[in-house]
């Protein structure tokens, strides 16, 4: 005899099947809708964002000048190199260099004449200045880190070179650094 369709005892395995599933993905669902904003926060908020790369026009900046640029709160020089200048940081290239890197590695190829540093001293965060050290570079007076015309270390307590930050050229004059 077949099963009485109003029968309470009938037990249709598609129809809870159905139900369980549903079940379920509703669940999943609604975890998914709860993580999303924790999640979301975790992204850069749109002032860190806006923060994150900067432009420079290279036309304000003249032969054997320097110009510091503020990026993400840190100091930047943007050196317009004499060619003098290049031609002693190619000749310091083998130097006895503590952090070794050729003044071809520190600039971009077709624009030599441009050096883009962070403007901190990598011994302590200090910011140095330019002309007064004794490779012809950057000295920071605080503790006498002296650094070349690329921004290498030559002598004084700094471990490592002037950081050479993330950038590329936009264009002929300018440049975009992060």
């Amino acid at each position: 005899m077949a099963a009485d369709q109003g029968d309470p005892n009938n037990k249709d395995p598609n129809r809870r099947d159905f139900i369980h599933i549903a079940a379920g993905a509703a669940a999943v669902g609604a975890g998914a809708m709860a993580a999303w904003p924790l999640v979301n926060s975790m992204n850069p908020a749109a002032d860190t964002l806006a923060l994150s790369t900067i432009e420079f026009d290279l036309t304000k900046v003249q032969q054997g000048q320097q110009v510091v640029i503020k990026w993400q709160g840190k100091p930047v020089f943007v050196r317009y190199r004499t060619p003098a200048e290049i031609e002693r940081a190619r000749a310091d290239d083998h130097a006895g260099l503590k952090d070794p890197a050729t003044d071809a590695d520190r600039v971009k190829p077709g624009h030599q004449q441009y050096l883009v540093v962070l403007g901190s001293c990598t011994h302590l965060g200090c910011v140095p200045t330019f002309g007064a050290g004794d490779f012809g570079g950057w000295f920071c007076p605080c503790h006498g880190s002296h650094y070349d015309t690329s921004g290498r270390i030559r002598k004084g307590p700094a471990p490592k070179n002037l950081v050479v930050p993330t950038y590329d050229y936009v264009s002929d004059t300018r440049v975009k650094i992060g």
